[in-house]
């Protein structure tokens, strides 16, 4: 069975006709047939006997490309010309660009926004540091930092070719929340150099998101971050995955009849996002889980935590869970089990083992671009099903936390995303569906509903406010930058003091 077309494979073909009747509803059909889907037709050119038409085709591969153009060349009467990669044409020059907020038309704009009226601002926050959060992009901005060793599911791929995707993460935040991104990849994997790089830059920035930073190392650098910077630092391959599974989680107990804590819980993976799952599980209110890595079950038992070579963050983990001390593959701990958390490889666990746990079982299998199990071969077994994939119901993406994590945070200038706030966060994207319209293909909003990144961004900053780490009144909110409540940042003394 072929793979379905996708935008991702998005072509655009042109093709030179002959003018003879009929001949562009015959590429049009041929291209059909070839199980490619045609989107716009544009004539370009019409000279002579002949025109230019560009078609704009989605295929499944780029093997499926190459059938598609032999097929047209076929067809007497029809050449392709050239072919346009619409996917690439996208990336070229990047995806991001910077934009003025200010007209600078005039020599007073001039004198306001360079010298020498800007040096009275930069007094201003030489007297007082805090003044940056008002006076500089650093009250809207967020850095994301990725050194490029674990990019998707791409590997170690280096800082340059990790650039589309931080670009592309920078689209999202502003795209999402109106929040001003950057990409910053390094050209290191070593854990003190991009804690003392990540320390050096952070006067510019309100928080730091970390990216795709390969496992173990990811742990210590964030956690070094942390204690080291007064700005919010938040990994979001660990911390985004864990706040959408839960809030997906939070609706199919509804659906289920459950409670959090009686749930007992299978996690396949233990690198960033299945460490990161498990302690926002635990935090609310789960109490019995089984994580496995590739060497199966974690325990205190198990010779490797025994002979001290288990690294520091998996024997936190063999001693947080598995109080039964169950060992083996997924498959042969998985009885019992209500959730099937899987954030590791494709086809990590036979379809048939999912019999083996409870009545209507729920399935979170988010490996891209293949589950865990495939969702029609573990439907039989499955009364909820959820993937990391676009392409099937209730997708578990992390676009629905990371732009309204960071907007509730910069908005109230909280110094740290604490786990309180995750669960925040969590809750609020679950609150997005309403009871009315739960359903078991509908336990997580979509990735476009408008709504998801401002109740985030509400709920992350009211829980700041409770615990007291809010250190602003005055927020950025969803105005892109502009005051929308309290005092105008212009209103000011003639020395630059509020």
């Amino acid at each position: 069975m072929s793979a379905t077309p996708s935008a991702q494979y998005r072509l655009t073909i042109r093709v030179k006709l002959e003018d003879s009747q009929g001949i562009l509803g015959n590429v049009t059909s041929t291209i059909g047939e070839t199980g490619g889907m045609v989107g716009a037709v544009d004539l370009v050119d019409i000279d002579g006997g002949q025109s230019l038409r560009d078609i704009v085709v989605d295929a499944s591969d780029r093997a499926h490309w190459e059938r598609i153009i032999a097929a047209i060349n076929a067809i007497e009467g029809a050449e392709v010309i050239d072919t346009t990669d619409r996917t690439f044409l996208l990336h070229v020059g990047g995806k991001i660009e910077q934009h003025n907020k200010h007209p600078l038309k005039t020599r007073d704009d001039l004198s306001m926004a360079y010298t020498p009226g800007v040096a009275r601002v930069c007094l201003a926050i030489a007297d007082d540091e805090d003044k940056a959060f008002q006076y500089t992009i650093k009250r809207n901005t967020v850095a994301v930092v990725s050194d490029g060793s674990a990019v998707l599911g791409l590997g170690n791929i280096g800082p340059r070719a990790a650039m589309p995707v931080m670009e592309g993460k920078c689209c999202l935040f502003k795209e999402f929340a109106g929040v001003d991104a950057f990409p910053i990849c390094l050209e290191t994997t070593d854990a003190d150099e991009i804690v003392r790089t990540v320390k050096l830059i952070a006067p510019a920035f309100g928080g730091i998101n970390l990216e795709d930073i390969s496992a173990p190392r990811c742990f210590e650098i964030e956690e070094r971050l942390k204690e080291q910077l007064d700005i919010p630092v938040f990994h979001d391959d660990q911390h985004g995955t864990a706040v959408v599974v839960m809030a997906a989680l939070l609706n199919a107990v509804k659906l289920t009849g459950r409670r959090l804590e009686d749930l007992h819980v299978l996690v396949i993976g233990l690198g960033a996002a299945g460490i990161a799952v498990t302690k926002i599980l635990l935090a609310g209110g789960v109490r019995n889980i089984i994580g496995a890595d590739s060497r199966g079950a974690l325990h205190v038992q198990r010779e490797d935590y025994l002979d001290g070579s288990m690294n520091s963050v998996k024997r936190w983990f063999a001693e947080s869970t598995n109080p039964e001390g169950r060992s083996g593959a997924p498959a042969d701990v998985i009885d019992g089990a209500d959730l099937l958390i899987g954030v590791s490889g494709a086809r990590a666990l036979p379809a048939e083992a999912l019999a083996r746990m409870n009545k209507d079982a729920m399935v979170f299998a988010m490996a891209n671009p293949t589950p865990e199990v495939n969702p029609e071969e573990a439907a039989p077994y499955v009364r909820i099903m959820a993937t990391g994939r676009s392409d099937y119901p209730n997708q578990i993406n992390n676009v629905l936390c990371f732009p309204g994590i960071f907007r509730g945070a910069l908005d109230v200038r909280a110094p740290a995303i604490t786990e309180q706030m995750k669960i925040a966060a969590a809750r609020a994207i679950a609150a997005i569906v309403e009871e009315s319209e739960l359903r078991e293909d509908y336990i997580i909003p979509s990735v476009f509903n408008r709504d998801v990144a401002p109740a985030v961004a509400a709920a992350v900053a009211d829980e700041a406010r409770a615990d007291g780490t809010a250190l602003a009144g005055q927020e950025v909110g969803f105005a892109h930058g502009d005051t929308v409540s309290g005092t105008a940042p212009g209103a000011q003394m003639s020395d630059g003091r509020m």
